[in-house]
């Protein structure tokens, strides 16, 4: 169970400079731990912890975690956050992806247990591929094509999981493990393919908002707040999981789309294009387990959060 007492004094976070990987480094600060984030830099940019640079408790390492890596005092928590995360990332970078999820799990996982730390590995929805049950509780092993186009993401991901169980079973290292679903927020990237993002993007340009298929497959947004609240909760508790950290609310992309269009005030139009391959019908948490065990559940109500976001990508415009 989630212990509010526990607190960590070093945190070493892989993909630190990313979307979720950033506001977590800033959430860590907030509480008095010292961050050590580790990125490539492949799929984010030193401009997300830009505003952490100047704290004397955040150190910046360039480092590819495929490869074995150190840093330079002790660690009590290891966050794994490290890969490429959008469908346009991954697709790009296929082999680096899948290298990240099994070489870098493996060599985070060898940090962790020199340093005697818990390690939480950043898990996915995608591990449930497109999925026969719903919502998708821990228990459900999902339905996921080892050889589709987003397989390179699935299965690195699910391997991940795989070897962060047997570490913690075979070396005792302290491990957890969260799976995400679809979050949002600011310092996303206008061109990384995800939906919440794409459709700020085009409508703050007037362009028509592009929706795949005809628009009914649901997901289950979650402000990025809500979701680097849930990690840590899980980070503070003794839980292996997995453990669902989402938005159990539904939203269609076409009522997504709109709600964007609304919330900017845009003139733009709704245009249907070609479903991806393996894009799922369905994705939604049971968050069960995280609400029992961690007394973690989303408080941001979704308006709030895409008010916030477009604001965001309104001040980087104008800027």
């Amino acid at each position: 169970m989630s212990d509010a007492t526990r607190r960590f004094r070093h945190a070493v976070v892989t993909g630190g400079a990313g979307f979720v990987g950033s506001h977590l480094c800033t959430a860590l600060l907030d509480q008095g731990t010292a961050v050590t984030c580790v990125d490539d830099f492949c799929t984010s940019t030193p401009e997300n912890v830009a505003h952490l640079t100047g704290h004397p408790d955040f150190t910046l390492v360039r480092a590819d975690v495929t490869q074995p890596f150190e840093v330079g005092r002790r660690a009590d928590l290891v966050l794994h956050f490290a890969s490429p995360a959008s469908p346009a990332d991954y697709l790009r970078l296929p082999l680096h992806t899948l290298e990240t999820g099994s070489l870098g799990t493996r060599n985070v996982l060898a940090l962790a247990r020199r340093h005697g730390a818990r390690c939480v590995l950043a898990s996915t929805s995608e591990a449930y591929g497109d999925p026969q049950q719903h919502p998708q509780s821990e228990g459900y092993w999902g339905n996921v094509n080892p050889v589709g186009p987003r397989s390179v993401y699935d299965e690195a991901k699910r391997f991940a999981e795989a070897l962060t169980t047997a570490e913690g079973q075979v070396h005792g290292t302290d491990t957890g493990i969260v799976r995400l679903f679809n979050t949002y927020g600011p310092r996303m990237r206008g061109h990384d393919g995800r939906a919440v993002p794409t459709f700020i993007r085009q409508a703050l340009a007037g362009d028509p908002l592009t929706v795949t298929g005809d628009g009914q497959q649901t997901r289950s947004i979650a402000y990025v707040d809500d979701t680097v609240r849930g990690i840590l909760a899980m980070a503070a508790s003794d839980l292996s999981g997995p453990v669902n950290i989402g938005n159990p609310t539904e939203i269609t992309m076409l009522e997504l789309a709109r709600k964007i269009i609304q919330l900017t005030g845009s003139r733009s139009t709704v245009r249907f294009i070609e479903r991806p391959t393996d894009d799922p019908a369905v994705r939604c948490p049971d968050i069960t387990l995280a609400r029992g065990k961690l007394q973690w559940e989303p408080v941001v109500p979704p308006d709030e959060g895409l008010t916030r976001t477009i604001d965001w990508y309104r001040a980087r415009a104008a800027a």
